[in-house]
C-alpha cells in the first residue's frame, strides 16, 4: 500500500496494524492504524509518527514522496509510544530536523528517549510557516495526556487531531465514508474508554475551537480513518461528553449458581416489555470495552452480583474499578443480586456507584434461587427501571 494523497501536497504515510487486539485498557478486535501525515512545501513537516516496529513501513511510504532526510520538522502531538515511537529513527535519518511539541511533550519525549534533539515548543495560537502552507497549534491538555495538541492547516482547513476523534480500526480505506457503520461503533468505544473521563474538557475544547472561527473541512486523527464529514464526529462528541443518551438500559452481571443470571434475564424482559432498548452482558464471556460502549449511550446501568464473603463477586469488583476510571457522566444506576446465608453484594456495589456520582436507585436482592414469584418480581423491577430510562 502506497502513500495516499489526502490534499494538495499532504500525504498519509502511516502504518496499518492488522493484528493488534489490545491497546492500553481495552480490546481492539478490528486492529488499528498509526496515522502519520507528510506535508511537502518549501519546508517539509511530518505530523505524528508510528508505533515502534512500524518505522520501516512509514519510512517506505515517505520515500515514495520525498527523501526522509529532507524532513525539516517532526511535529509530535503526543508523546505516547504509538505516536512518538518512530521519532528516534527519524532523527537518525534527518538529524537537522526540528522536533515541535508542547513544553510537556518535549519534556516527555526527551526524558523517555534520553534525547537532546533540536526542538521548538509551541502553545495555542503559535504558527509555523512551511512556505505556502501554515500550521497553527492548539493545546489539547488531557485529551488524553497533559502534552496533547492539535495542528490546524488553514489553507486546507484540516485539523490534525491526534487522539481526539480517533478509532481503532485497520483498513486500507482512509476515509470514514468509505468504511461503513463500523467506524462509528469504534469511535464510540474509543470515546467511551479513552476520552469520556475528560468530558468537561472535551466540551470546553470544542467551544474554544468554534470560537476561533476556523473552518474545518477534514479531521485527520492519529488512529483510524479521516473524517471528510467532520460535523458527524464533532456532533457525536458533543452528545457523548454532555451525557446526552438514548432511552436504553445496559445490564452487566456475573453469577455463581445462575440465580443472578435468572434475575438479569427477567429484569431485561421487563425493560423490553416497556419498549425500552436493553443490552445484557455476562462478565464471564463479554468484552468489557463493548460494555462501556453501550453504557456511554445508556441512561441507566444495572449491575448484578451474587454475594460472596459478604461482598460482591470479584469480577464485578474488577469491572466497577474499570468503570470508575471512566466515570461516564449523567447516569442512573441500580444494583441487584442473589444471596444465601448473608447479604452484601448490593450494598458494596452501591458504595462504588455512589463514588462515581451516579444517581443510585433502590436495588433488588433475592435469597437463594428465584422461583416463579421472585422472577415476577424481577420482571416488574425491570418495568420500573424502564420508566427511569
Amino acid at each position: 500500500m502506497s502513500a495516499i494523497k489526502i490534499s494538495e501536497n499532504i500525504y498519509w504515510v502511516g502504518a496499518i496494524d492488522w493484528n493488534m487486539r489490545f491497546c492500553g485498557s481495552y480490546t481492539t478486535p478490528r486492529g488499528t492504524t498509526y496515522n502519520s501525515y507528510l506535508v511537502v512545501d518549501d519546508k517539509i513537516a511530518l505530523i505524528d509518527s508510528v508505533k515502534p516496529g512500524f518505522e520501516d513501513e512509514m519510512l517506505e511510504r515517505i520515500r515514495e514522496v520525498v527523501d526522509p532526510a529532507k524532513i525539516d520538522y517532526v511535529i509530535c502531538q503526543h508523546s505516547e509510544m504509538d505516536h512518538s515511537g518512530a521519532i528516534p529513527k527519524l532523527m537518525e535519518i534527518a538529524p537537522n530536523a526540528k522536533v515541535v511539541a508542547t513544553q510537556a511533550g518535549k519534556d516527555a519525549i526527551f526524558e523517555h528517549f534520553s534525547a537532546n534533539w533540536n526542538a521548538q515548543t509551541v502553545k495555542t495560537g503559535d504558527t509555523l510557516s512551511l512556505g505556502k502552507k501554515n500550521l497553527m497549534f492548539i493545546e489539547a491538555k488531557m485529551l488524553h495526556w497533559p502534552d496533547n495538541m492539535f495542528t490546524y492547516m488553514k489553507e486546507e482547513s484540516i485539523l490534525f487531531s491526534n487522539d481526539a476523534f480517533g478509532q481503532h480500526i485497520a483498513t486500507i480505506s482512509r476515509y470514514e465514508d468509505e468504511v461503513g457503520t463500523a467506524v462509528m461503533e469504534e469511535a464510540t468505544k474509543y470515546f467511551a474508554v479513552i476520552v469520556s473521563v475528560y468530558s468537561s474538557i472535551v466540551q470546553s475544547k470544542i467551544k474554544e475551537i468554534e470560537g476561533m472561527g476556523i473552518g474545518i473541512n477534514m479531521i485527520a486523527p492519529a488512529h483510524g480513518v479521516i473524517w471528510r464529514n467532520p460535523g458527524k464526529i464533532i456532533d457525536a462528541y458533543k452528545r457523548w461528553s454532555s451525557g446526552e443518551v438514548s432511552r436504553k438500559v445496559t445490564i452487566v452481571f456475573d453469577t455463581m449458581w445462575r440465580s443472578t443470571e435468572k434475575m438479569a434475564n427477567e429484569i431485561a424482559r421487563g425493560v423490553a416489555h416497556e419498549g425500552i432498548e436493553v443490552r445484557v452482558f455476562n462478565l464471564r464471556n463479554s468484552d468489557w470495552s463493548e460494555m462501556i460502549k453501550e453504557i456511554i449511550e445508556s441512561r441507566l446501568i444495572a449491575i448484578g452480583s451474587p454475594t460472596l464473603n459478604m461482598g460482591m463477586f470479584m469480577t464485578v469488583g474488577g469491572f466497577l474499578t474499570f468503570l470508575k476510571g471512566i466515570r461516564p457522566p449523567n447516569k442512573k444506576a441500580v444494583a441487584f443480586g442473589s444471596y444465601g446465608w448473608g447479604k452484601g453484594a448490593v450494598r458494596a456495589i452501591n458504595e462504588e456507584l455512589e463514588k462515581m456520582k451516579f444517581r443510585v436507585l433502590e436495588g433488588l436482592e433475592i435469597k437463594y434461587v428465584p422461583h416463579k414469584e421472585q422472577l415476577l418480581e424481577c420482571f416488574e423491577f425491570g418495568r420500573r427501571l424502564a420508566k427511569e430510562a
